[in-house]
């Protein structure tokens, strides 16, 4: 057999040892967490085995990616016995520890009910990390067992890699020169797409994992080694600890709710995030009198209208879990990117399936844009609804995806054809950079200072299209209808550039023949539309969510946001800025608009009590994220 194919088919079957070895840790993780998991099918079950090889072979390629690059090298020198011996123990110590990492987590998974990822090194360093000393004894004596299923599999992997290694001989002609080159060429996009996990826009992270199962099944779906690597770029947050009495954290900020009292009315929900529709660019609400949103405008005396109402981020990927699921992203990594994303959570999606609604996300853009797709399985939305399913390239507009007012026609008709009742969302698209607008309405919107407001007006317009075809629909009278934008657009005027501005978004709460009507001036923000709809409806069962209800006259309203490592917390008249450690600046947003005027010393006592529940939020946050406790 020539070189070239002695040397291509034991990699292989290398590579193919590594798939049983992972294979047989995922089985291991099923039978010692079989309760978790005792929901599950046998064809369920076989189909996230299969899926599971998608994600090994990622991570396979990407931890034993030196060991690759050496033992494809186009060289006679790898034929040597110094350098075979190198190569075995090279591929032995790197998959003892990704097989240790997977032991590991049949245990631990018991405590955090998610695989470890990358913030595990936050518990090794630092104060905490002191006790490791401590805790690696007893833990090795309770679990021994788990240690010497590690310590087998190793001697397994040793064993099997010789068995698979070749012997060939050092001398080399040119043509095996050549040869080995020009497979080199090929075998290296070979492991980059193997290593991507597939032709999508971006590398396969866990969030994907819920293409193939529910969120409460993705640490089948992938591995520990998995979790670790495609988080280890990812800023993982450091608790901070401000109560050590829960209770008194409690009684602070709670994000547990309870049932809803009344009878269960179960409306259609309808929300409709709009990309990048400021406050701003609203003429009936933005202090201005003129706007690019006259459909929007329209609906203000129809609606119930919230003029103060706030974004929690600055970016698409951080407005959609706060809308659908209330989860904001105030950490330096967006959640849909975050070692967190694939916590268990309670969306509006999962908490109305149970009730027996159906549920699905329409979002125009090419499917895998910003991670929707693989968020919205995780957030239990039955269906996806994108360029894919749209199928109709005419309609691409040359950058992100299909044109709104096409997109939201599909959307209109494929929501008709569900039962009711349903949970849908419709993400819109056009008004993204570069503000495109189709060619057939060249020279019908008027342009702007901004360059954004033309496309402001086609999605404005195309909505008001949209509307006007669901009011022919069976569903329109039974449907509660939320409009919210995602996160706010580019600005020209001062205040809307400032700290409070800045995130100043409208969110219009919409039914027919409802009560749902004048302009409130309650302070809310986006992680309070699930609270609210929730409450509207009379939800007869409890739930977690960061944000309240609206319509609970009860609650000290408030938004929260976070920027750059500085909290921002607006109750009431006031904004107070929290840079981690300590309250640094106060504002009466009322009366002084552009935050000039600092108040932090002369109304220290109100900057206490402001800064006591900054540090309940944050710490509420932090360990519901770390210790998985979102549901």
């Amino acid at each position: 057999m020539q070189i070239w194919a002695s040397n291509l088919i034991s990699l292989g079957k290398k590579v193919l040892l590594l798939l049983c070895l992972y294979t047989i840790c995922r089985i291991l993780f099923y039978w010692f967490n079989h309760s978790y998991f005792s929901e599950l099918q046998s064809g369920q079950l076989f189909m996230i085995m299969l899926a599971g090889i998608r994600f090994d072979l990622s991570v396979i390629i990407l931890s034993n990616s030196f060991f690759l690059i050496l033992y494809i090298l186009p060289l006679p020198l790898r034929e040597a016995r110094f350098y075979r011996i190198l190569l075995l123990w090279l591929f032995v110590i790197i998959n003892s520890i990704a097989i240790l990492a997977n032991c590991v987590d049949l245990i631990y998974f018991q405590f955090t009910l998610k695989r470890t990822a990358a913030d595990v090194f936050n518990f090794f360093g630092g104060g905490i990390g002191n006790d490791l000393g401590r805790l690696l004894p007893l833990f090795l004596r309770e679990y021994w067992y788990m240690f010497v299923i590690w310590l087998v599999m190793t001697i397994f992997t040793f064993y099997f890699y010789r068995k698979l290694d070749n012997n060939i001989a050092l001398s080399w002609t040119r043509k095996d020169y050549l040869t080995q080159s020009i497979l080199v060429l090929i075998i290296v996009p070979i492991l980059i797409l193997g290593y991507r996990g597939g032709f999508q826009l971006k590398p396969i992270s866990a969030i994907d994992a819920g293409e193939y199962t529910s969120v409460k099944n993705v640490p089948l779906v992938i591995s520990t080694p998995f979790s670790i690597l495609k988080t280890m770029d990812l800023q993982t947050i450091e608790p901070i600890i401000y109560f050590s009495d829960k209770n008194e954290l409690i009684s602070i900020y709670n994000p547990y709710h309870k049932a809803e009292t009344g009878e269960f009315k179960k409306l259609n929900v309808f929300i409709i995030a709009l990309e990048s529709f400021s406050k701003e660019y609203m003429g009936s609400i933005n202090g201005k009198g003129t706007g690019c949103t006259p459909f929007m405008d329209s609906l203000i005396g129809q609606s119930r209208t919230f003029v103060n109402a706030y974004s929690n981020g600055k970016t698409s990927i951080q407005g959609i879990p706060s809308i659908v699921a209330s989860i904001p992203s105030w950490m330096n990594e967006a959640y849909i990117s975050s070692p967190y994303a694939s916590n268990q959570i309670s969306s509006l999606a999962s908490l109305l399936k149970e009730q027996g609604y159906y549920t699905a996300f329409f979002h125009g853009g090419t499917n895998g844009t910003m991670g929707l797709n693989g968020f919205a399985s995780l957030a239990g939305y039955e269906n996806y609804y994108g360029r894919t399913e749209y199928n109709n390239e005419k309609d691409y507009d040359g950058s992100w995806g299909i044109w709104d007012e096409e997109f939201f026609k599909y959307t209109a008709k494929t929501v008709s054809q569900q039962k009711q009742p349903f949970f849908a969302t419709l993400f819109t698209l056009t008004s993204h950079h570069p503000y495109p607008i189709p060619e057939k309405y060249k020279g019908r919107f008027k342009e702007g200072k901004l360059p954004i407001e033309k496309s402001i007006r086609y999605s404005d317009y195309a909505l008001s299209q949209f509307f006007k075809t669901a009011k022919t629909m069976p569903w329109f009278k039974n449907t509660l209808f939320v409009f919210v934008a995602d996160h706010t657009g580019i600005t020209e005027n001062r205040f809307y550039q400032g700290k409070i501005g800045n995130n100043a978004i409208p969110i219009l709460y919409y039914m027919a023949e409802s009560d749902l009507k004048g302009i409130d001036s309650t302070i809310t923000q986006q992680i309070d539309i699930q609270a609210s709809i929730l409450d509207y409806i009379n939800y007869p069962s409890s739930y977690f969510s960061f944000g309240s209800s609206v319509f609970d006259t009860t609650s000290q309203h408030f938004a929260f946001m976070y920027n750059s490592g500085t909290y921002q917390l607006i109750e009431n008249n006031y904004a107070l800025e929290f840079n981690g450690e300590k309250a640094i600046e106060l504002y009466n947003f009322s009366k002084d608009s552009l935050l000039e005027n600092n108040l932090l010393i002369t109304k220290s006592d109100l900057s206490k009590k402001l800064e006591l529940k900054t540090k309940a939020i944050i710490q509420t946050y932090q360990q519901s994220l770390i210790n998985n406790k979102m549901h």
